[in-house]
């Protein structure tokens, strides 16, 4: 909103964004979005706002969601539970009238003695003295007798309702119901438990009271010994208000009274103080969040819009999304007038683009989702997750996310192609930015979906990899090629790489301007006399002292045993090649360098394409450096949209100092997504620190029993019931029941037998290496989700397919 309503400008920033890769049409009013696959139509812009997007579990597609038959019924009482609370009610009645009868032995024993014998007549337990001429203390005996029953009555009721589970089955009923009936319900039995203890309250109430009040007021007169405080006005009704409170206090938790006030007191100071409450909720379609703020023209500008077919998904989700910023940022005004000044074409993705030019999932991009599939009913299944859709979205993809299958299982197909699709049209409505890595020709999306495609390799690319991220500092530059070019190695360790290379950037920065060029980088490394002499011999200045100190470190441990220098100097050849010449600095300035920390300040969707044929080492390099990039820059603060990198070949990508960094990806809003054929490419000490960091895995079909093992270990054990039924032969002892079973084994062929059924729980792996390995039919996968709300989804299987 920095721009004139429609877009920022380019190169105006600190961090310019990017010019698309092929140049969109833009026009003043963009052309009316067509229907495709993976979007609604425009004439269906309007239901598809209205529709019904509740809040479920994760990895459920929430667009029209509705539980499947049979979901309400896993979530009600089991008969275990319900008799259970039955059978306790029964014996407290049963126990409540045994104790007003005196059949329980020893039930006066507490009560005589905790009171005097005087209280009480000669030779009885607890029959109390009638009250005589002149002496007070005869009735006492009569007011501890009420007390004592009513304590009996609490004790009672409270061992049943603990006994019984009655709270738990209460805030089970309660919870399910949505407000304002779930207080109007809880009110109403507030209500009657009210009219149990205060019936006199109640005109026409026929019921005797509950032992509550009649035993506090005689508890009262026996520790008193006296009417002085049932004669004070303020003592009386201060113990009726304690008891109502407490009478109604577990309604008021079970139907969450003070959350459903606040809310209404918010709705009313929304609306007004003097102003009516809200009567009928307002559809989406006619933009009610903008009519509650009291932008009204603006709300009905964009519902002609939605009506008259003029807007796509992309443009509600984009200004929704701006709606939501703007308000948060205090600019209302702003967002107003570049709606009214431009109407569904406003506050535009930088790049003029308003869609993709083709969609091949279906997206909801109100709330983020791409639908990857359908969870398959089964008994693994829960009832909430049979048959209904599977779909991934930030929220999830921020814990990160491991795909492993083998070639032609679909990982590109049904799962990365998605989840790129679905983080370009996000970074359309401000809401990510996406850095997709593939080899060339790898089916991630075409150049029109992309503002940057970076071609490597490739002399017709527009744009350049800057191998050091855009930063100034030697150190972080240092940290991020060694990385890439030792990260794998376990002879030269990451921190001996970084220092070696550190020596070098900081005295070249610190003469040129600018760190150094890949081939240049190479031949410092190496120990080329004639490069190391010129850089020294530029540093005589007194002000570069210390640089000097760095750079001599550098040439004296040049050419020793344990020097990094020439094994970092092999893994630059990889990049220093005739094929590379144009690329990584040392081309002209017809490649634009483009820098991935643009993604932590714009909303910007890339495509990296790695050279594969003849440059299989070179590739697996630039995906180490990329995802050591991204990491880094993942780390700046200040950024409100999610960012996501998307490897579809993470074969030797991973190290260890990357695992690291993707565990501290969700509190860092971004998060990664990582495609491999088989755990074996990745180092094997790293395969479970890798299983852990992420939040979300996926094993496709055809994975082998080793990649299983992996998966199972991950995904856990859980306790299951299990029936045993055990056949026993029946030996009769007496001769007639002996010559019936002979009878009946010559009739059935088939001996006397009876059926000993064991019930137990029992622990087993939710998916085991061999069910993986072969148990999953083709075009599916077994999925576990976790957001970073820290919500899980249990490993279920899902049909690719749907």
């Amino acid at each position: 909103m920095d721009s004139d309503g429609t877009q920022n400008a380019r190169g105006t920033h600190a961090n310019p964004v990017p010019r698309p890769a092929v140049p969109p049409d833009v026009s003043a009013v963009p052309p009316r979005p067509t229907h495709a696959p993976g979007r609604p139509a425009p004439s269906g812009i309007a239901d598809w706002l209205n529709e019904s997007r509740p809040k479920v579990r994760p990895g459920i597609w929430r667009l029209g969601y509705r539980p499947p038959k049979g979901a309400e019924q896993e979530q009600r009482l089991s008969p275990m539970t319900i008799v259970g609370m039955v059978i306790p009610a029964v014996a407290g009645l049963i126990i409540w009238s045994f104790w007003l009868r005196g059949a329980i032995p020893y039930q006066w024993a507490p009560l005589r003695l905790v009171t005097p014998d005087d209280w009480w007549d000669a030779g009885t337990l607890v029959n109390p003295k009638a009250p005589a001429e002149g002496n007070e203390s005869d009735g006492w005996g009569n007011q501890a007798l009420i007390a004592y029953n009513g304590i009996a009555f609490v004790v009672i009721v409270s061992a049943m309702a603990r006994l019984g589970s009655w709270g738990k089955a209460f805030r089970f009923y309660f919870a399910r119901k949505p407000q304002p009936r779930r207080a109007a319900l809880t009110a109403l039995c507030a209500l009657v438990a009210l009219a149990l203890v205060f019936p006199d309250a109640f005109p026409g109430a026929f019921w005797d009271p509950v032992p509550v009040v009649d035993p506090l007021l005689n508890l009262t007169i026996a520790l008193s010994q006296g009417y002085d405080l049932l004669q004070s006005p303020l003592f009386v009704y201060s113990l009726y208000t304690v008891i109502t409170l407490l009478v109604i206090w577990p309604f008021a938790r079970a139907g969450d009274w003070p959350a459903y006030a606040k809310e209404r007191l918010a709705a009313r100071r929304s609306t007004g103080t003097d102003g009516p409450a809200r009567p009928v909720a307002v559809p989406a379609a006619q933009w009610p969040a903008l009519r509650e703020a009291g932008q009204h023209q603006a709300a009905d500008l964009l519902t002609a819009e939605v009506l008259a077919g003029r807007m796509s998904d992309v443009d509600c989700a984009r200004l929704t999304h701006a709606w939501t910023h703007a308000r948060h940022q205090g600019r209302l005004a702003e967002f107003t007038d570049a709606v009214l000044r431009h109407g569904s074409a406003a506050l535009t993705h930088p790049s003029g683009a308003r869609d993709l030019p083709a969609r091949t999932a279906p997206h909801d991009l109100l709330v983020g989702q791409v639908r990857i599939g359908s969870w398959v009913p089964g008994d693994r299944t829960p009832l909430a997750y049979g048959g209904v859709g599977a779909a991934l979205e930030p929220e999830t993809l921020g814990t990160s996310l491991l795909v492993v299958g083998p070639s032609g299982s679909g990982k590109t197909r049904h799962v990365i192609a998605p989840v790129v699709e679905s983080l370009a049209l996000q970074a359309l409505t401000g809401r990510c930015a996406v850095v997709a890595v593939g080899a060339t020709g790898a089916a991630l999306g075409p150049d029109a979906s992309f503002d940057v495609v970076v071609r490597i390799g490739d002399p017709k690319s527009v744009y350049d990899l800057d191998p050091y991220a855009g930063t100034d500092d030697p150190d972080e530059a240092a940290a991020l090629l060694a990385e890439a070019l030792a990260g794998d190695l376990d002879t030269v360790g990451a921190q001996r790489a970084a220092t070696s290379l550190a020596q070098l950037l900081g005295p070249y920065r610190a003469v040129h301007g600018a760190f150094p060029a890949l081939p240049v980088l190479r031949e410092l490394l190496e120990g080329e006399p004639s490069a190391l002499t010129d850089l020294r011999t530029a540093l005589t200045e007194e002000r570069y002292a210390v640089l000097r100190r760095e750079l001599d470190a550098r040439v004296r441990q040049s050419g020793t045993p344990g020097d990094p220098g020439p094994v970092l100097a092999d893994r630059l050849a990889l990049l220093d090649r005739p094929a590379f010449a144009d690329f990584f600095g040392a081309g002209d300035d017809t490649i634009r360098p483009f820098s991935l920390r643009a993604v932590a300040h714009h909303h910007l969707r890339v495509r990296i394409d790695l050279p594969e044929r003849g440059h299989e080492e070179a590739s697996r390099l630039l995906a180490r450096l990329v995802l050591a990039q991204f990491t880094a820059v993942a780390r700046e603060s200040g950024r409100a949209h999610f960012a996501c990198l998307v490897l579809d070949d993470a074969t030797g990508a991973v190290t260890a100092e990357s695992v690291r960094r993707i565990q501290r990806l969700r509190s860092q809003n971004a998060g990664v997504v990582l495609a491999l054929r088989t755990v074996a490419d990745v180092p094997e000490a790293l395969h479970g620190p890798l299983y852990a960091a992420v939040g979300c895995r996926m094993a496709l079909s055809g994975v082998t029993t080793w990649d299983g093992s992996r998966f199972a270990g991950a995904w856990g054990t859980e306790w299951v019931e299990t029936t045993d039924v055990a056949q026993h032969t029946v030996f009769a002892d007496q001769p007639m029941t002996r010559a019936m079973h002979a009878l009946r084994k010559l009739v059935t062929g088939k001996a006397v037998t009876t059926e000993a059924v064991t019930v137990r729980q029992v622990e087993r792996e939710r998916w085991s290496a061999s069910e993986l390995a072969h148990g999953v039919p083709p075009g599916h996968a077994v999925l576990s989700l976790t957001n970073v709300k820290g919500e899980h989804a249990p490993p279920l299987l899902v049909d690719l397919r749907h």
